[in-house]
């Protein structure tokens, strides 16, 4: 006990207090771990080998439906929001994927805000607006009614996960992997 040895020294009514108030830390700290525990960091790093065959057809279904995504941009229809792109920061011999939104075009290519902290490559940071051009561009997306429309690579990247992080993306971020 908090007072050991004091306790039958105080009044009934500040043993009560004095427990009670025992009792709401012992709740509010059991609280904060549960929070703690369902928060995810969400600049997580998933690595993939180079050479992954998902990771390289996500990438390339991705750039070949690009245009399709500009129009649907352009002129957002109903329902739809989040529209960003992920785009190929290198640093050196580092190389790090970053999404990126908002965006924009610009008159050489596109310029966006970094939405990620980067892990490896340190010439830029997070909520940096950076250039990039369309070869940089590795994926896009878009939330339709709730759901995850493209994200190609997330899907790819999803192989090499654990499992309880895919759960939690899928169920707080409406991510649907079917291919």
């Amino acid at each position: 006990m908090l007072f050991a040895g004091c306790e039958e020294q105080l009044p009934m009514f500040w043993r009560l207090i004095v427990r009670f108030l025992l009792a709401c830390f012992v709740s509010l700290s059991l609280t904060q771990v549960v929070a703690h525990a369902q928060r995810r960091d969400h600049n997580e790093i998933i690595g993939v080998p180079n050479e992954d065959k998902a990771m390289s057809q996500a990438i390339a279904k991705a750039q070949a439906s690009l245009d399709d995504f500009f129009q649907l941009w352009k002129k957002p229809p109903s329902g739809t929001s989040g529209f960003k792109l992920k785009v190929r920061v290198v640093d050196g011999e580092l190389r790090e994927h970053f999404w990126v939104k908002p965006f924009r075009v610009t008159a050489n290519g596109f310029e966006g805000v970094l939405a990620n902290e980067p892990r490896l490559v340190k010439n830029v940071r997070g909520g940096q607006q950076i250039p990039f051009t369309r070869s940089d561009i590795s994926d896009w997306g878009y939330v339709r009614d709730g759901k995850q429309v493209g994200s190609f690579t997330v899907c790819a990247m999803f192989k090499h996960a654990p499992k309880e992080q895919v759960e939690y993306y899928k169920q707080h971020y409406g991510f649907d992997c079917k291919d």
